[in-house]
Parts: C-alpha cells; structure tokens; sequence
C-alpha cells in the first residue's frame, strides 16, 4: 500500500499528531476516507450487502408510503366491500387473500382495506418508532457513558448504579402496564419514550468500557498538557474513538426495537386502530390463519425481512468497526 510523503517532523518540538488523522493515514489509501473503506468491506460480503440493500428498501418503501399507496388507488383506512364475501364471514374474494390488479397483495378480512397501503403505512409507523426510539438510546446510553467513564469517582459510582437499577427492573411488565394506562396519550411518543426509557444501560456500559480505556491514551495526556478541558477532550479524543462501536450497536439495537414495537401492537397496548403497524397488523390476522393465511404471512414476511436485514448489516458492521468486541 503506498503512502503519502511530507516534509519530516521533529519529535521533540512538533505536537503530537491528531489521533484520527494518524489513523486515517494508516488504514486509508490516498484519496480515500475510512467510511468509503467500511462501506467497500461492506459491499464486499455478501449477507451484509443483502442487509444494506433491503434496509434501504424497506426504509425507501417507508418513506414513499403515501404517494405509493395512491399509485395503488387505495388508502389504508379506505374500505372495499366488493373485494370481500359478506355470505362467507367477511373473507377476500378471489385467491391468495384477494391479491389481483386492484389490489396488489389483496385485503383485509371483514374491512376489505388494502394490504399493500396498510404494509406501507404500518411499515412507516414500525420504523419510525424503532429509529426514534433507538436514537433515544444511542444518545442517552453515549452521553452517559462517556461521562461515567471519563469522570469516574462519584459521577462512575452513581451512573453504574443506575445502570443496574434500569437493567434490573422488569421492563416489559412496566411497558405493558405504561401503555394501558396512558390512554389518551400519542402513541407513538409513549412507546417511544417508554422503549428509550429502558434502552440505554446496555450501549452505556459498551461506551464506558471504551471510555475507561481510552482516557489514558497518550493523545489524551498530550491534550491535557496542552491546556485543553475536559470537554475539548471529550469532543475532540474521546467520542471519535467510541464512534465505531457505537454505530455497530445502533445498527443491531434496531431490529431490537422493531420486535419490541411489534410485541407490544400485538399484546394490544401499541398502536392503536386504524393506524398500522405490522405487529398489530399480526395480531389482527391471527383469526383469519386458516381461512386466509395470506393475511398472517404477508406482515409477518415484512417483519421477519427488516430484523433480518438489520440484524445481518449490524453484524458486518460490528465485525468491521469494532472486530474485538465482535470476537469477544
């Protein structure tokens, strides 16, 4: 690998270097960043490429939902009495739970509302709980170790105890009973805010274990040396060296939300009616799995794809940015 030449430097009266750019200069071939090297390891295995191209899809499909669904001529809340036989319980006419040219992967049982708009919708729903929520975490869990790693002494004490205090309380019984209760409350903050509650001790403890390590770096005493404060120090040493596994874990908490969201539509104290979500979408559908299985299988294949394709690419990810931790 060939690198860059410049003019030679004194040891004993030049600063020391920028650990980012030290590292850049090491791994990176000339005219290229780090991240186009992790998205070329990426491209490069063959699972992680599957993951990165569904995850794209998927969130593509989540955004267009709207103008997606008008391309099909149905909204998600539009009932469609012909497409259903009201002698035979309310099941799709035609094969395949009603899929045909006016409705591309066919209707609900009883309402007669379209799938494809309601697996969009309810696809938009799911994954804007599951990334709000994780940046919840991701922001909450980093801030928090950072800080109990790099200050330690009362702040360390304090923070681990809360950590512990978080990790041991039953939160899906809290969740459940949060979420009945607060009845006329936005949804879809309260998972948010309820998930993100109970998220953030895992990615904390990550983040404070590379803290711990990093702070007696040599850049980091220099830094010290050289005047700046501990905030400097903080956004300057400390978080660019976190940044790797950090984002490895926010790729693999995703699929975590996204089934977390999903439990909680299915056990009925999610979303509410008639907005979707594939986890209410599931639990809907589990009266109708013999008389129309298309109708189980069509949110469950959706579901089953995003966590899969989340999972996959947070994997690569973790083995790319941080291949200790990932060997661990």
């Amino acid at each position: 690998m060939t690198t860059a030449t410049g003019p030679a430097t004194d040891p004993a009266t030049d600063p020391p270097a920028d650990p980012a750019a030290t590292a850049r200069a090491v791994t990176a071939p000339a005219g290229r960043g780090p991240w186009r090297l992790v998205l070329d390891q990426l491209l490069a295995r063959r699972a992680a490429r599957f993951g990165l191209l569904t995850v794209a899809l998927l969130a593509g499909l989540a955004a267009l939902a709207t103008p997606l669904s008008a391309l099909g001529g149905w909204t998600p809340e539009e009932f469609d009495r012909s497409a259903i036989d009201p002698y035979l319980g309310g099941l799709p006419l035609g094969a395949a739970g009603g899929i045909g040219p006016d409705h591309w992967l066919g209707v609900e049982p009883v309402t007669g509302r379209d799938l494809f708009a309601r697996v969009l919708h309810g696809g938009q729903v799911s994954l804007l709980i599951a990334f709000t929520a994780t940046a919840v975490v991701v922001v909450a869990g980093t801030l928090a170790g950072v800080a109990a790693g790099y200050f330690g002494g009362r702040t360390d004490a304090v923070l681990s105890r809360l950590m512990d205090l978080t990790m041991s309380f039953p939160s899906l019984i809290f969740m459940i009973s949060m979420m009945a209760v607060a009845k006329d409350v936005n949804r879809v903050l309260l998972m948010t805010a309820v998930i993100g509650l109970f998220g953030w001790p895992g990615i904390a403890r990550v983040v404070r274990g590379q803290t711990l390590s990093l702070k007696h770096r040599e850049y980091v005493d220099a830094a010290k040396v050289g005047g700046a404060g501990s905030w400097r120090i903080l956004g300057r040493e400390i978080l660019p060296g976190v940044a790797g596994p950090v984002i490895a874990y926010t790729t693999l908490l995703v699929p975590g939300m996204i089934s977390t969201e999903a439990a909680l539509s299915y056990l009925g104290v999610g979303v509410r009616p008639p907005t979707p979500s594939w986890g209410q979408m599931i639990a809907e559908s589990i009266n109708f799995y013999e008389t129309d299985p298309a109708y189980f299988l069509i949110p469950t294949f959706f579901l089953f794809l995003a966590v899969l394709a989340f999972t996959l690419l947070g994997d690569a990810l973790r083995d790319i940015l941080d291949p200790r931790g990932g060997r661990s």
